[in-house]
């Protein structure tokens, strides 16, 4: 009897160790864990190296920069570049100019395409489907294809020289509906229905309930216009003549002349110039993450 008292019931001997459970919870093997690891850290070495090297020739001369092999630590630590870049071009007006036109273009994209998102994903109308596939087709059309009738379009219009061509070429964004589309379809019918029953207008549902749920999607595509913004260069080089009116990867151009180029000066510049994009993107890394994992599940 107490040999029958003493024995575990069958349904505990059979259940695995906690152990185990969180082990195969985590991710398998530490083994694996391990070389899963390992990989990340390669790749993200491999990913590091070429702003450690800007940042490297950054602090050089001109003739240290392509030295073989490559000096990573310069000998000499030029900090008086970064005082330098600011008397031989006027990059503050440059730095300012970006951040205008990154500023207002990623407003008015999260504004388009959020807005166009909703309707094609939460106001039923005939041939909303194909609108949306015919208009998702765009982003496989480069843009080379018709940057010319563009610039007509801009030079009819006199608006070459000038912002207004800029943010109106890229105030839409096909890529921003369809990324915003996809994280509306994961927010339920139900609420927009019991708004509508409630007397809500569309625009009422748009601004009071899906906008404040859609946090992670917005700041996703937020960084991404921002950043694609900001590095533009064919966009400021094609409509910009102007140079009060260049943008900062215009501004880096300075330093090229007709049989040179001061390349410490340009990575001085690039350092600079990615120091605002790092700032925004360490701000909203957790949006962002949240976002993109998130606009692909329905």
């Amino acid at each position: 009897m107490t040999a029958l008292h003493d024995a575990p019931p069958a349904a505990a001997r059979q259940r695995p160790p906690a152990a185990a459970e969180d082990g195969n919870r985590s991710g398998g093997s530490p083994l694996r864990r391990a070389l899963a690891y390992l990989t990340l850290t390669v790749l993200a070495v491999l990913v590091l190296v070429p702003f450690a090297w800007m940042v490297s020739s950054a602090l050089k001369r001109d003739n240290e920069v392509f030295t073989v092999p490559i000096q990573w630590i310069p000998r000499e630590l030029r900090w008086s570049n970064f005082v330098e870049i600011w008397e031989r071009i006027p990059l503050l007006t440059y730095l300012g100019n970006s951040a205008f036109l990154s500023v207002t273009i990623t407003l008015l994209q999260l504004l388009t395409g959020s807005f166009a998102a909703y309707g094609f994903a939460k106001v039923r109308f005939p041939g909303r489907d194909g609108l949306f596939l015919a208009y998702i087709a765009t982003i496989a059309v480069p843009w080379q294809a018709y940057m010319v009738p563009q610039y007509i379009m801009m030079q009819k219009a006199d608006l070459t020289n000038t912002y207004w061509a800029i943010i109106l070429l890229q105030a839409f964004g096909a890529f921003g509906v369809f990324l915003m589309r996809q994280y509306y379809l994961s927010i339920p019918d139900d609420l927009c229905e019991a708004a509508r029953i409630d007397g809500l207008s569309e625009y009422g549902i748009y601004w009071r309930i899906i906008l404040p749920l859609s946090k992670p999607a917005l700041a996703s595509l937020a960084l991404l216009t921002f950043v694609n913004t900001w590095n533009d260069y064919m966009g400021p080089f094609i409509y910009l003549t102007s140079n009060e009116l260049w943008t900062v990867q215009l501004g880096l151009r300075s330093f090229v002349g007709q049989y040179d180029a001061e390349y410490a000066m340009m990575m001085t510049g690039a350092v600079l110039s990615v120091l605002p994009i790092l700032v925004i993107f360490l701000l909203g890394q957790r949006y962002f993450i949240r976002g993109i994992a998130t606009s692909g599940l329905k």
